[in-house]
């Protein structure tokens, strides 16, 4: 079955830099798009990066924009995301998923359909 793990996570203070890792396995992960979203306390799940199956295209929000890089090793069925000059707005759990075929929305949640179980970034003033 569907299966996706991050790690990575921690604590760090303000302007530290921290690499989230996915390893997904049970399908053929080539295939999917793969995206990264944050869910902070009492907030909403909120899209933080997509990339598409094959790399060749990515798109962040905004307030992540210049600071956060993600990436996939289609061989090793792995996604990253690199986060540097990291701020205490971005202290939420990660979670990374796996986009619908055909064509579910990048932007959204409901637009993913498998889900790790997170991984927490805590990032102190």
């Amino acid at each position: 079955q569907v299966q996706l793990v991050e790690s990575g996570g921690g604590l760090v203070q303000a302007g530290g830099s921290l690499r989230l890792s996915c390893a997904a396995s049970g399908y053929s992960f080539s295939r999917y798009a793969m995206g990264w979203f944050r869910q902070a306390p009492g907030k909403e799940r909120e899209f933080v990066a997509v990339i598409t199956s094959n790399g060749g295209a990515i798109y962040y929000t905004d307030s992540v924009k210049g600071r956060f890089t993600i990436s996939r090793d289609n061989p090793k069925n792995a996604v990253y995301l690199q986060m540097d000059s990291l701020k205490p707005e971005d202290t939420a759990v990660y979670y990374c998923a796996r986009n619908k075929l055909p064509g579910g929305t990048l932007w959204h949640y409901w637009g993913y359909d498998s889900w790790g179980q997170g991984t927490q970034v805590t990032v102190s003033s």
